[in-house]
């Protein structure tokens, strides 16, 4: 009885998301509600669960001030043409009712590792794709989930993701490593769901007669306009220079941020430089004007991340902090510990319990936030490593696990917070038909290829064949319990 008391916040927490309310007052409600669980089972002062709570959210500074820089940059990156070249190099290629999906997927899986943004790439990319799909006489549903789904690639993998940057501090690893370690698994995925979807188009015997962004986007009625003006400003700003046209160059800033991530560079280094070739660049194509309208941006980036996602996360911190400290996942730890008769199973049952939260909580931070110290305390606690280095490996495919199955397995949850924006978009831009949430569910080959292998490949070892994506085998890691009884 005591141990189901205490799992009563997270219950709370998920009926409040499930319910729709909004993160920045579920996450409190669930806060005070584990505040007075603590007192109540293990007889906490009021002092103790503040402190419990501070202690959880210093872990995440660090994290925090990196999502500030990554906000400044993805909005950098959307306005001052960095995102429309990226879309017009994609669309020079031509597109057709056959290929629109397959391209709208690598686009919007661009544009998502250049911003950091997945709900920012959506934003800036359904009206384009799906008025160009209305066009040229495509799927309407095959695009929808293809945009979809590649929107949620760079949150996997981007550099200044939000979910990227957390899910690795909170597994303690280095956001560049993470990269290294699921690029090649990451980019697996990305081309066998382009080739899938591509199959798709043929298989539905779509057209093959080709269009422009441009035309597409001078068709976009003014209500859909003054809609993303409302909602997502920087989303205007980019489909104007796609119609418009920015100078190729203008991808380099992408280019040298994906560089200097490779190099091994901090993380805030990468970002600046992301910063200030955006600005330099954007002084010659003249997408900035005005240095001082350029650093104001930045402070609106800033501002943007501390009025939901940052001021959110510290909330969900705080909330995790207590329920750790009261120890409250304490009795769902020892069962996937007492079931797991391996590291493979154990890592395995991790991947479900990231899932598992995803789809109680209905919000992919907050599964970041709350599942990812238990499955990182679960490997700290039962397995032994031979060296440091395999124990970090561990670590890297727990806050994978985390970020991989938090956005991509959000968009296979109908009644996910995702799904709620990603609907709601759709319908402001496209109004001309309904949208429903199994309708991208079905077609979402993106998120049903990471989700499926990565638990698949964790299972039997094949991971083995990704490279640096296999884990360390046996006897190099094993779990405490099989040496105590050997």
């Amino acid at each position: 009885m005591k141990a189901f008391i205490k799992f009563l916040p997270v219950v709370v927490l998920a009926v409040l998301m499930i319910c729709k309310f909004d993160a920045l007052l579920a996450a409190p409600i669930a806060t005070i509600c584990a505040m007075a669980v603590a007192m109540l089972t293990d007889k906490l002062k009021l002092q103790d669960c503040l402190d419990a709570a501070m202690e959880s959210v210093s872990k995440i500074l660090i994290a925090l001030f990196i999502l500030m820089f990554a906000y400044a940059m993805a909005s950098a990156f959307m306005s001052t043409g960095v995102g429309a070249s990226i879309v017009n190099i994609a669309l020079s290629l031509g597109v057709t009712a056959r290929t629109v999906a397959a391209v709208g997927l690598i686009v919007t899986a661009i544009l998502s590792v250049a911003t950091g943004t997945s709900w920012g790439t959506f934003a800036a990319c359904a009206p384009i794709f799906l008025w160009l799909n209305h066009i040229v006489g495509g799927d309407l549903y095959l695009t929808t989930a293809a945009i979809a789904g590649g929107a949620c690639f760079g949150d996997n993998i981007g550099l200044i993701s939000d979910t990227t940057v957390v899910s690795s501090g909170i597994q303690g690893v280095e956001v560049i490593d993470r990269i290294r370690h699921q690029g090649v698994w990451s980019v697996s995925c990305l081309v066998f769901a382009g080739a899938i979807t591509f199959v798709l188009g043929i298989a539905l015997g779509l057209p093959n007669e080709s269009t422009n962004a441009g035309a597409v986007i001078s068709q976009i009625p003014d209500e859909v306009w003054t809609v993303l003006a409302e909602k997502k400003p920087v989303a205007v700003d980019l489909l104007t220079q796609v119609q418009t046209g920015v100078p190729v160059y203008m991808v380099i800033p992408l280019i040298l941020v994906i560089a200097t991530a490779i190099m091994g560079l901090s993380t805030f280094i990468c970002l600046g430089v992301g910063l200030v070739s955006a600005y330099v660049l954007g002084l010659f194509a003249g997408t900035v004007t005005d240095t001082m309208a350029y650093l104001n941006m930045i402070t609106e980036g800033f501002a943007d991340a501390g009025s939901w996602v940052i001021v959110m996360m510290m909330w969900v911190a705080a909330f995790g902090g207590i329920m750790r400290r009261i120890a409250a996942f304490a009795p769902l730890s020892r069962f996937v510990a007492a079931i797991s008769h391996n590291v493979r199973q154990l890592m395995f049952c991790n991947s479900i319990l990231s899932l598992f939260g995803n789809a109680c909580l209905a919000d992919e931070m907050a599964q970041i936030v709350t599942v990812g110290p238990i499955i990182k305390d679960l490997v700290d606690e039962n397995v032994v490593a031979e060296t440091e280095q395999d124990m970090y490996k561990l670590k890297l495919r727990n806050a994978t696990f985390s970020d991989a199955l938090g956005v991509f397995g959000s968009q296979l949850i109908p009644w996910h917070v995702y799904m709620g924006f990603y609907l709601g978009i759709a319908a402001a831009v496209y109004p001309l038909e309904e949208i429903a949430a199994i309708d991208i569910i079905k077609f979402n080959v993106m998120a049903m290829t990471a989700v499926v292998s990565i638990m698949v490949l964790t299972l039997t070892g094949w991971d083995r064949f990704v490279p640096l994506f296999g884990l360390p085998r046996e006897p190099k890691v094993q779990l405490k319990k099989k040496i105590k009884k050997a």
